[in-house]
């Protein structure tokens, strides 16, 4: 039985899904299965992994689902992957050909029920590692990572598939996202990750992708935000500069939803309060930014 499962969202993304296809398909270890989550495309995106299946180059599972957003497309993922691991590799997004061996075997050594996964290094498509490399140790929380190290740019995440079952993400009418870091910080409360300093990755931003759009996001997905936000603010280990960081978005979202009862909702009330004027600030930019 295979290891790990490498699991696609995708939503209308044919035009470059075969990239991440190529990437799987030169693996030097082919211990795994590859997990599609179609998160309501109308294009081919069907028809053309049918075609792949059918070659039986890799093994493919194939899930078709109504449009829920990419939070959505991670539930079901975590409902339906039954390998030890999984990682999720972005529609856009492909593997070094030995990402597989370096991750399995890292495991293999060091894994462990006392760790959630591995984080590991993302690179764009010149080879330059995004943000910042690891910091040399062992383990350590993700939260740690980026806030007391001072890691910067997207990583790749692996974790134990038990675990991520853990958290569900939860899904409001009408709105298609939450943040996925919400899952991910909340297993920090309870287990490190392995720390590995190479690159399994390989990204590039699309222009229709969430991290280009996401002052649209914000102004879209207000519920969604503020679910995340009130979350975050009142994880254990945070830092107060990060709550009150949390707490301006917080009151900007609760803004945007006409949300007049934010101040009785919100874990940190007199940070909330503060927060009040440079919410505001940051409606007012929003809606000037995505009004064009």
């Amino acid at each position: 039985m295979e290891k790990i499962t490498v699991f696609t969202p995708t939503y209308n993304r044919a035009y470059c899904l075969h990239r991440c296809y190529e990437s799987l398909c030169r693996q030097t270890n082919p211990d795994f299965m590859w997990l599609i989550i179609d998160d309501g495309s109308s294009d081919e995106t069907r028809t053309l992994v049918e075609k792949w299946q059918n070659e039986e180059r890799i093994k493919i599972k194939y899930i078709y689902q109504e449009n829920q957003g990419m939070h959505g497309a991670h539930n079901t993922a975590y409902k339906n992957i039954t390998t030890e691991l999984n990682v999720c590799i972005d529609s856009d997004d492909y593997l070094t050909d030995n990402a597989i061996e370096i991750i399995l075997n890292y495991w293999e050594q060091h894994g462990s029920e006392e760790v959630s996964g591995i984080i590991c290094l993302d690179q764009d498509l010149k080879g330059n590692i995004i943000g910042t490399k690891l910091p040399d140790i062992k383990t350590s929380r993700l939260f740690d990572l980026f806030n007391k190290h001072k890691v910067r740019g997207d990583k790749k995440l692996i974790y134990r598939t038990e675990l991520t079952t853990h958290f569900p993400y939860p899904l409001f009418q009408d709105e298609r996202y939450v943040g996925l870091d919400y899952k991910y910080l909340k297993l920090d409360e309870s287990y490190p990750l392995l720390v590995l300093n190479e690159v399994v990755c390989c990204v590039e931003y699309q222009l229709d992708g969430s991290s280009y759009n996401m002052l649209y996001q914000y102004r879209n997905n207000p519920l969604g935000f503020s679910f995340y936000r009130k979350e975050l603010m009142q994880l254990p280990f945070a830092t107060l500069a990060f709550k009150f960081r949390h707490a301006i978005h917080f009151v900007s979202s609760s803004l945007l939803m006409k949300n007049k009862k934010f101040l009785q909702e919100t874990p940190e009330k007199l940070l909330t309060l503060i927060a009040i004027p440079p919410g505001m600030l940051l409606t007012g930019y929003i809606k000037m930014k995505t009004s064009r």
